[in-house]
């Protein structure tokens, strides 16, 4: 087992660290870029840093040994050892460096205090923090995630869009969401300072989502992302109209920041192993591959310390990718 680096060593790593992207993928979607230009005052109206804790990932095998195995691969994957007060930490830490960004780039941001003492945020409520959703992943894949505010900022907002929820649970969020939309865009409008809205998803088990099948199952690693899709910045500039800004590759850091564990069980491995041996024999006799797949269930524990500077450090690098975008539009 590595031993957990030293505060010195995971700084200089951290600094070190490149933006991890994933294959050739284009690493961000921008819709409504025109709607950026000329805004150069903003207010951060909403600021969300979401954790996830539990995934459920799978995939269809294409085949194995004579046509046999088949079925569908999953990977359970559960995260331990985040505290809240380590997840409101990552949340403060990524909102300082997201605003410190913005005036490193020329923007004016206006203080939260005077965004959310205005009249057009007076009948808005909060939503409960920190909040917890079931998303939605990619198809085949679904988790829970809890998702923090800064401190400074006075209400938890998400605007719609800003998660994929899964199930009915999340419908009286939608809600809340279309009412801060209306709320946001209508300081933004009797101001004349565009308001950003920001989401940030960290998935700690870094997987190729929804997955890749190999002959040894699904692979998964225990790195930090800010993950693809999940996570995105929205202008509302002074006209009412959006800039939308997708993260579409994931952004990460290599690092020791968690371990991780199979946590499956002898049992579940035995009857897996009996099942394959069953397809196997199937295939050569005829009749045909039995599609019986297989479970992995992987246990992550996070390092105290380590993971709250991966953690940030993840948020700090797409925060960078998403300032220099909105500035090129301005």
């Amino acid at each position: 087992m590595k031993k957990l680096l030293s505060a010195v060593a995971l700084v200089a790593m951290l600094a070190q660290s490149p933006v991890v992207y994933a294959g050739d993928k284009e690493p961000v979607k921008i819709s409504g870029p025109a709607n950026a230009k000329g805004v150069t005052t903003v207010a951060v109206g909403a600021f969300n840093v979401g954790f996830i804790f539990e995934s459920v990932d799978q995939t269809k095998a294409s085949g194995g040994l004579m046509g046999a195995f088949g079925g569908t691969t999953k990977a359970k994957s559960e995260l331990v050892g985040v505290t809240p007060e380590m997840m409101q930490k990552i949340a403060d830490a990524a909102y300082a460096d997201f605003v410190s960004q913005l005036g490193a780039s020329g923007y004016t941001v206006i203080p939260a205090g005077d965004l959310f003492g205005h009249a057009a945020l007076a009948k808005t409520k909060s939503l409960e923090t920190p909040l917890d959703i079931n998303i939605a992943l990619e198809k085949g894949s679904k988790g829970k995630a809890t998702y923090f505010k800064p401190s400074e900022l006075a209400s938890q907002f998400m605007l719609p869009g800003d998660f994929t929820g899964s199930g009915m649970s999340s419908i009286g969020i939608n809600m809340s969401a279309g009412q801060a939309s209306m709320a946001l865009t209508n300081y933004a409008k009797q101001s004349g300072v565009g308001v950003i809205d920001v989401v940030y998803l960290i998935d700690f088990s870094d997987q190729k989502r929804p997955g890749f099948f190999s002959f040894g199952g699904l692979q998964v690693n225990s790195g930090l992302s800010v993950a693809a899709d999940y996570s995105r910045m929205t202008l509302i500039a002074p006209s009412g109209k959006q800039t939308v800004v997708t993260v579409k590759a994931p952004v990460g850091v290599e690092g020791d920041f968690i371990e991780k564990n199979d946590a499956s069980s002898g049992t579940d491995k035995a009857l897996q192993s009996t099942a394959n041996v069953a397809g196997g024999l199937a295939a050569v006799a005829g009749l045909g591959g039995l599609r019986f797949g297989k479970t992995r269930k992987f246990a992550f524990t996070a390092k105290p310390g380590a993971y709250e500077e991966g953690a940030a450090k993840a948020a700090s690098l797409a925060s960078e990718m998403m300032v220099a975008r909105l500035g090129a539009m301005r």
